[in-house]
């Protein structure tokens, strides 16, 4: 089980010094500025009852929530069954996203492999898409699901077919399709595969 007091902190952004090209001194120290005022960092954690207030208030469009289960779901759902663990994504106090990992769902999707994690109901709440959120929490993933489940040498998601931009999101993070095909309660859903080892 996952101790719930562990928090992993990573930040969005970083960009350096070394990252601003060459100009006068005065464009280098406004440019810095700007980079350094844009970092923000993310904490990511397992699901805490403190959370409820914010899960409750969590905003996805109609078009996007179709393709996941809500924050108020995921976590209803962990409390029937103790191999999905929900987290919740911040920065600073705010929650900007949610997912959950389940430990042995992932054979439900014609995964063969014991030691597969499966990522679900993954979502950033619209109020803060488009800040890079989605893609570093993916790009973190790897190192929290090693830290947590050490034997873990697979990360597996499934997407529908319909939802081009997540399975862009979900590539640009180095998940692979391998040609593996779900057919989901709405229809023909991707599995995506990470390896870890």
């Amino acid at each position: 089980m996952v101790d719930s007091d562990q928090v992993f902190v990573f930040p969005s952004c970083q960009a350096s010094l070394v990252d601003v090209p060459l100009a006068s001194s005065k464009q280098i120290i406004n440019r810095s500025v700007n980079l350094l005022a844009g970092l923000v960092q993310l904490t990511i954690r397992q699901y805490a009852k403190n959370d409820d207030v914010n899960i409750k208030s969590y905003y996805l469009p109609e078009d996007q929530a179709i393709y996941t289960s809500l924050p108020p779901s995921v976590v209803e759902s962990s409390l029937l069954d103790e191999s999905q663990i929900p987290f919740v994504i911040y920065s600073a106090d705010h929650l900007v996203g949610c997912f959950a990992l389940h430990t042995h769902q992932a054979k439900m999707y014609g995964i063969e492999n014991p030691h597969a994690l499966l990522l679900k109901s993954f979502s950033i709440d619209a109020r803060h898409q488009k800040r890079g959120y989605a893609l570093k929490t993916l790009q973190s993933l790897p190192a929290l699901a090693k830290q947590l489940f050490p034997d873990t040498n697979e990360l597996v998601l499934t997407v529908h077919h319909t939802n081009i931009p997540a399975q862009q999101l979900y590539m640009k993070a180095c998940f692979e399709d391998k040609g593996m095909r779900f057919e989901g309660e709405y229809g023909e859903e991707l599995i995506f595969h990470y390896s870890l080892v």
